[in-house]
């Protein structure tokens, strides 16, 4: 029986996580999903939290796949903060070849269920989901940035 987002995603907990990250009445900022077992295609709920994407980042191990929903404000200044959402991909550098192969074709199930956020990143290096990162990424998908350095002419 193929995989579907219903069954690949059945935990119940994932839907209730990613409400609470979107929610800006809720303190969770982040949520992470990873494989219930090496051998299993279906997903749970691993953890969530309130602080940065780097507390969110010490949640990825290097020979695990997980894919992570995460809150972020961004803005020029004080008057121009916004609430952005980033979905993250992970396949750490150690994941074993055939869950990166899976991982490939379940990936757009998985967006089924995170699915409103302003960026996607898919990676197996911490370094991109530092927090500058993916400021910088937000940024540019947002339009306009007043903080970059002009050349003259």
């Amino acid at each position: 029986m193929p995989q579907t987002a219903d069954n690949l995603l059945s935990d119940p907990e994932i839907a209730t996580a990613y409400e609470d990250v979107r929610s800006d009445k809720s303190a969770t900022t982040w949520m992470i999903l990873k494989y219930i077992s090496g051998t299993s295609d279906s997903l749970k709920l691993d953890s969530t939290g309130e602080g940065d994407i780097a507390e969110m980042v010490e949640h990825l191990g290097d020979d695990e796949a997980a894919y992570a929903f995460v809150r972020m404000t961004v803005g020029n200044d004080e008057l121009s903060q916004r609430v952005k959402f980033v979905f993250v991909s992970w396949c750490g550098p150690n994941t074993r070849v055939m869950r990166r192969a899976k991982m490939t074709t379940q990936i757009g199930q998985v967006k089924q269920v995170l699915r409103s956020y302003a960026i996607e990143i898919q990676t197996d290096s911490k370094t991109d989901l530092k927090e500058s990162e993916v400021t910088m990424k937000l940024r540019k998908a947002m339009g306009a940035n007043y903080d970059r350095q002009t050349s003259g002419y």
